[in-house]
């Protein structure tokens, strides 16, 4: 980090020890070194991994995605004892949220729907890249995804596992992850009971997916259902 001292230093012998000198001299290598701390900050002001408030919406407007929301998100808030809300699911809610429900994404949020959808801007139109890119979304859950293509200009999107929180969901629910080919049609899906494979026939775990026969895989419901729906009960 730059400082006065840098600039000090550098006083030649014939003006060395010269107090009112050396203090000009001081003055004015603070301004340049102030200059030069600020600009040096600036990449990691603006990095994904570190920005915060106004600079992660500058990264926002470049990704091309705002960390506003159309629909608010009822329900998301943390909660003591509330299934869904606990710690790691709820949402902390500053005192400025609407109290209709969330519409503007907290950072951390936001940092995670940017980097999907950089991933998404950059998606080669895969089921492996697809997979890649919401691996960015569940890393490091218990959710576990998959992406089948039906070869009918039809893909599904399955989350087995751990349910997503109701953020998550709603996210995926309205297409703030856009990860589809132009022209195929895309279903969500989300296992209906908590660290669960969903049901399928004729298919097993040891397939590559997270999908079970009778008597352990559960049903599937959309996003959509299971934020209106305790899935818990």
């Amino acid at each position: 980090m730059a400082n006065a001292e840098d600039y000090v230093g550098r006083i030649t012998s014939y003006h060395r020890g010269k107090p009112n000198f050396t203090a000009t001299v001081a003055i004015s290598g603070e301004s340049y070194a102030n200059l030069i701390n600020a600009a040096q900050a600036l990449p990691a002001a603006f990095d994904l991994d570190t920005a915060i408030g106004a600079q992660l919406d500058v990264g926002g407007e470049w990704v091309g995605r705002s960390r506003y929301i159309v629909t608010p998100i009822g329900n998301a808030w943390f909660s003591w004892d509330t299934e869904g809300l606990g710690w790691g699911q709820g949402v902390w809610r500053d005192p400025y949220a609407s109290d209709t429900g969330l519409t503007r994404l907290d950072d951390d949020t936001y940092r995670l729907l940017l980097r999907a959808k950089i991933a998404a801007n950059q998606w080669d139109g895969t089921v492996g890249g697809a997979a890649a890119a919401l691996d960015i979304v569940f890393g490091g859950t218990a959710t576990i995804l998959y992406v089948e293509d039906r070869q009918d200009m039809h893909m599904i999107m399955g989350m087995a596992g751990a349910i997503p929180n109701a953020l998550i969901l709603t996210l995926f629910a309205g297409g703030y992850i856009p990860l589809k080919p132009g022209g195929v049609a895309v279903e969500y899906v989300v296992t209906s009971k908590n660290d669960t494979p969903i049901f399928g026939w004729g298919v097993a775990e040891a397939d590559g997916k997270p999908l079970a026969g009778w008597g352990e895989g559960s049903w599937a419901v959309s996003p959509e259902y299971a934020l209106t729906h305790d899935l818990a009960a």
